[in-house]
């Protein structure tokens, strides 16, 4: 429910600190292919955007973190794409330039390749599939199935898990202890 008065349109934008800006917007403008559209060479920021002609920016890199580089920050960030094919491309470019992935899943209601930008920030391309399943919905999928396949695999899912959600139980695990570990202050490395 909203509540009435000002509502939100949409997200703009997310400004990341970083350690090492040059190594990070080599990243998200060489692997994930964004624009840069502006910066500040004296307060050392960059712009980056998916669409400049429609949004300015809807990243931007800062110098300035002063968190431990094994600190987690950013539970995720996540860029939508137009097609499930962009995300398959996406996988073979990160494969091919060695990022580090999380998992390769279907949400049911989108299909998403999580990985790790060079700075340990957790990040997603996703494509949207149509379909409506309650969230968590997290099904670990295999992107070099024939993609007529993988659909018809991701349809019969939703109908089964659809209403109540569907979580592969290695995530519950790996979550779990994420979260144990990170309350007594060690770091947990993700896992399928």
């Amino acid at each position: 429910m909203n509540p009435p008065g000002p509502r939100i349109a949409e997200l703009g934008h997310v400004g990341i600190r970083c350690h090492d800006v040059p190594k990070q917007l080599s990243f998200y403008t060489d692997v994930l292919g964004l624009t840069l559209t502006d910066h500040d060479k004296d307060l050392n920021v960059w712009f980056l955007s998916a669409r400049p002609d429609t949004e300015h920016h809807e990243v931007l890199l800062a110098a300035g973190r002063t968190a431990d580089a094994d600190t987690q920050l950013i539970q995720q960030v996540s860029f939508r794409c137009d097609r499930l094919e962009d995300v398959v491309g996406f996988l073979r470019r990160f494969q091919k330039h060695q990022v580090r992935l999380d998992m390769v899943v279907s949400h049911g209601n989108a299909i998403g390749v999580y990985f790790y930008d060079p700075e340990g920030n957790r990040c997603e391309v996703y494509w949207q599939t149509g379909l409506e399943a309650r969230q968590p919905f997290i099904e670990h999928i295999d992107l070099d199935t024939d993609l007529d396949e993988l659909l018809t695999r991701v349809r019969a899912s939703v109908e089964r898990f659809g209403e109540s959600g569907f979580t592969e139980k290695s995530y519950v695990q790996w979550t779990r202890a994420h979260n144990e570990t990170a309350t007594d202050g060690s770091s947990a490395a993700p896992g399928k």
